[in-house]
């Protein structure tokens, strides 16, 4: 999931850097022998398992949008200048009948600060997300560009976790401890939350209640753990990971962590059992794999990489067998396709995209049939 930045701009502004010098990489052709020329200009030949898709914002950083439990709803983090937020803010919208050009969805969050991961609680009544609110009501200080030249995360001390109703009042605050506690998700069995917090001194994955009661540790391991999903039985967890290893990796996280950071360029994913038992790492793709989201069946992964890329993006979305077989690509967009998330009856797929932005770094959510 996102830090305290929006992921999309994070990785925008990283494309821009690593594309100092270099030519502009070549757009794929859209699909051209569609129906309906709407979504012939939204799909990619190759994209076989999507069909009738749906462009659902229209500018601006749109990112981690999920599905309601009954699907009918979707919760997201957005900054457009059209709605006037200053950094993200979290909305939620039915995806169906929601006019998202030319009307604001509702606001979930306080308007203050600025809030990530956002997700539905069982019932639909409630969204749980992480804020920055309660430290200071203006958007957290975004670090300047590094002169050693390492693209950076800032991992906020101030972001704590909070449930919410749908009118936007705050219900719970459900972390209290000091440090980064963000990046919530909610088990389809409606039992558990599993979030990254810096607690241990280390970013780890943490379980709580849905009450935020239980808080149990369930990696260990040195290395930013997060972007944490359970698997559509709740049983298992599938998350991305940095895990460095050489003595130089180590340095290097370690320092940055000092100051607040963390820098994304190379993760892997990982599963483990809901307890944290049977660890074990999924993907040795190397670059940047993230966004992790289990296939209704719950025999595959679906993901955002890079690691085709030879500067950077673009970013497409794979999926890989639980057993780290048979991997496959899904998306062929020529920039960034990311944050993949399937309706709770596998019947759609919603995500985010460069696509169709008209030349401008605007990312956007489409939604899609999906099609095995």
């Amino acid at each position: 999931m996102k830090y305290f930045k929006s992921l999309l701009i994070i990785f925008i502004s990283l494309f821009s850097t690593f594309a100092l010098g270099q030519s502009k990489p070549s757009k794929p052709e859209l699909a051209v022998d569609l129906e309906d020329s709407a979504t012939a200009s939204l799909l990619y030949p190759l994209e076989k398992h999507f069909k009738n898709i749906r462009q659902l914002t229209f500018g601006g950083d749109n990112a981690e949008a999920y599905f309601s439990f009954d699907g009918k709803q979707i919760t997201f983090q957005a900054t457009n200048p059209k709605w006037g937020e200053q950094c993200d803010q979290i909305f939620t919208a039915d995806w169906a009948k929601a006019d998202m050009k030319n009307t604001k969805p509702s606001m979930i969050s306080t308007g203050q600060g600025r809030t990530t991961c956002s997700y539905f609680m069982p019932g639909d009544t409630s969204i749980v997300y992480a804020s920055t609110h309660i430290a200071s009501a203006s958007c957290p200080h975004v670090p300047p560009k590094r002169a050693d030249g390492k693209y950076v995360w800032s991992i906020y001390d101030s972001y704590d976790i909070f449930v919410a109703d749908l009118k936007g009042n705050i219900i719970k605050k459900l972390t209290n401890t000091p440090g980064y506690d963000a990046e919530p998700t909610v088990s389809p069995k409606g039992d558990k939350i599993v979030f990254t917090s810096l607690r241990s001194g280390d970013l780890e994955l943490y379980t709580m209640n849905i009450d935020g009661s239980n808080v149990k540790q369930i990696t260990s391991g040195l290395g930013y753990d997060g972007g944490a999903f359970f698997s559509p039985d709740g049983n298992k967890i599938i998350f991305r990971s940095s895990r460095p290893k050489t003595e130089e990796q180590i340095k290097t996280y370690k320092d940055l962590l000092a100051e607040g950071l963390v820098m994304p360029t190379e993760m892997e994913l990982y599963i483990c059992n809901a307890d944290g038992s049977e660890l074990r790492q999924l993907t040795s793709l190397g670059k940047a794999n993230w966004a992790p989201f289990f296939h209704p069946s719950g025999k595959k992964i679906i993901f955002s990489s890079n690691h085709k890329s030879t500067r950077g993006i673009p970013f497409n979305l794979y999926m890989i067998d639980i057993d780290g077989k048979n991997l496959e690509q899904i998306t062929y967009d020529g920039f960034f396709d990311s944050f993949p998330m399937f309706s709770p009856d596998g019947k759609k797929i919603i995500f985010s995209s460069n696509r169709n932005n008209g030349g401008t770094r605007d990312t956007n959510l489409f939604i899609a049939d999906w099609v095995d």
